[in-house]
């Protein structure tokens, strides 16, 4: 017997061809196939065995034009580890299957216009140090929110907010809401400055009232430019509010330097300093949060640093690095990446310093639908890891994907 949803999705697929017939609906289909072997060593964290696997991503999506200020998108995804239902012919459930995307588009944001979208959607603001829909990862991240923006000569405006958790849905017992306003100003032709506010709050109605809700604002500043060849980029967060019930004092740094060299070769020099606190027993949190960043763009492609402050302990994280890139032609890039990870703040622990990073990585672009891509990382652990217990030896990790979009 075929699953209630596989139903449902095939039955919603068969109309629409007719649906867009009758109406003259402006129809645009494309997809997605992305699938990726990993071999990780140790797979486990802090220490375990070697293992390989391949996952896949999946993706169906339409966009609906009904006429000039109003459209609709759906995205249907799925993924999955392959070997992960033992027998096809007897689990056929689709338990991978979701809606990643599903939106109204309303208005026009260009020439001081305002533009709503309205339903699951994918968010990336700024450089996604904070906000981010994390492409890497199969899955990638949506939000259930509202976005209204605007656009004019000088900049643009977002305003966004996403309801994250709801106790009136089944198993959910937590209230959390994220609130933002992201704003782009072009200072000039070759500079770009960004400023932001994001509020997230959540709330628990088993604690008692108040005392352990989270009531979170973030600040900050994004300058980017370049001149006579170099690329850079500032950036400053702070935190306050409350997390738990806590006072929150917590902020980030970050900047990068960059340089080109003969159109193919470019180097770039990075820090970014996410405080820490060395005294997790005091009143004040000191430690910055992330928040729904895609982190994986910035402490390395072995992916030890996705969720900050979890994964350094709260002792924060200082990532100091030198980045290349090569264009071959066109169609080929190569890249090495050396990072050195220490914390912001390692109290009593004996050692602040993580470890280090090489990544290497190499894409082709075989045409304008296929990108195939391979990469490299190892990671020299050291004490700080593992007196945090997050890593007790050495990581290698290699992947091999195919990406195919039309």
């Amino acid at each position: 017997m075929i699953s209630r949803k596989c139903m449902t999705v095939a039955l919603l697929l068969a109309a629409l061809p007719t649906t867009a017939v009758a109406q003259e609906v402006d129809l645009k289909f494309g997809g997605q196939v992305r699938p990726r072997f990993e071999y990780r060593n140790p797979l486990q964290l802090p220490a375990g065995d070697a293992e390989n696997f391949t996952s896949m991503r999946t993706r169906l999506n339409l966009r609906a034009g009904l006429d000039d200020n109003l459209s609709a998108f759906i995205q249907i995804q799925d993924v999955r580890l392959w070997g992960s239902e033992r027998n096809t012919l007897g689990d056929f459930s689709a338990d991978g299957l979701d809606i990643h995307q599903a939106y109204i588009d309303l208005g026009k944001a260009e020439n001081g216009g305002f533009m709503g979208r309205f339903g699951r959607q994918e968010v990336n603001f700024g450089g996604q140090r904070l906000i981010g829909a994390v492409n890497w990862a199969q899955q990638a991240r949506s939000f259930d929110g509202i976005r209204v923006s605007s656009g004019g000569s000088v900049g643009n405006i977002d305003f966004f907010a996403a309801k994250i958790q709801d106790n009136q849905a089944l198993d959910v017992e937590q209230e959390a809401d994220l609130v933002s306003a992201y704003g782009t100003w072009d200072l000039s032709d070759t500079q770009d400055l960004d400023l932001y506010w994001i509020f997230d709050h959540r709330e628990d109605d088993e604690a008692v009232a108040g005392d352990q809700n989270t009531d979170r604002h973030t600040f900050g500043a994004r300058w980017v430019g370049n001149v006579s060849g170099f690329t850079y980029r500032a950036e400053g967060s702070y935190q306050a509010g409350t997390l738990v019930g806590t006072d929150v004092s917590a902020f980030m740094l970050g900047g990068r330097l960059a340089y080109g060299f003969g159109g193919n070769t470019t180097v770039t020099l990075w820090y970014d300093h996410l405080s820490g606190d060395g005294d997790l027993g005091d009143d004040t949190f000191k430690v910055f949060d992330t928040l729904f960043a895609t982190n994986h763009k910035f402490y390395g492609f072995a992916d030890l640093f996705l969720n900050i402050p979890l994964h350094t302990g709260g002792r924060g994280l200082q990532d100091l690095a030198i980045k290349g890139a090569y264009r071959v032609n066109p169609a080929w890039t190569l890249k090495l990446d050396l990072h050195s990870f220490h914390m912001a703040d390692k109290g009593p622990l004996t050692s602040g310093h993580f470890g280090e990073e090489v990544d290497v990585g190499a894409s082709w672009k075989y045409n304008k639908y296929l990108n195939i891509s391979a990469g490299f990382a190892y990671v020299f652990q050291s004490d700080g890891w593992a007196e945090i217990g997050r890593l007790n030896e050495d990581l290698g990790w290699v992947y091999l994907m195919l990406d195919a979009k039309f």
